[in-house]
């Protein structure tokens, strides 16, 4: 399976363990002031989820209609775990759907904050998939503060448990 594919699965997976994971938690903990660049729990998953809405413009050549990567509005746990499960289906299909040799085209965009970039449709992919990773590594690190072991969402785990499902 082209990597792509087997990435979009586990970013899939890996969003949904952790968001999901985090339904217990009181709103006061997801909005509460933390020491971090996007202010909270909830606003760090948000702009994780925000740019997955970014990238998936830049591959389809729309606007995205952002003028921040950490906008004011930012919804609460229920509604970020369906819009992100939805970003993260339409992702999936993107990666099984896309010819190899689209895989190669280089898309040009603007950045947020200005200036220029362009990227192969490959590697726009894989950073969505690493910058999800990285987010929730902060995510992570926030329960830990609070007491609360995150779920594992290392890639050999989901290889192991996508394993074992077939």
């Amino acid at each position: 399976m082209r990597e792509t594919k087997v990435l979009t699965r586990y970013k899939a997976w890996a969003d949904d363990l952790f968001l999901s994971a985090l339904s217990f938690l009181p709103d006061t903990e997801l909005t509460a002031p933390r020491p971090i660049v996007f202010g909270s729990l909830i606003r760090t998953l948000n702009h994780a989820y925000q740019m997955d809405h970014v990238w998936k413009c830049h591959l389809l050549g729309k606007p995205h209609g952002l003028t921040t990567r950490n906008p004011q509005d930012c919804p609460g746990l229920a509604e970020l775990i369906v819009n992100q499960r939805c970003i993260d289906e339409w992702y999936v299909n993107y990666a099984d759907t896309i010819a190899e040799s689209e895989l190669e085209e280089v898309v040009e965009f603007e950045f947020i904050g200005g200036g220029t970039g362009q990227m192969s449709r490959r590697d726009i992919l894989m950073h969505v998939v690493n910058h999800t990773t990285y987010h929730r590594g902060h995510a992570a690190g926030i329960l830990y503060q609070l007491g609360v072991s995150p779920p594992t969402t290392d890639f050999p785990v989901f290889l192991q448990e996508r394993d074992k499902a077939t």
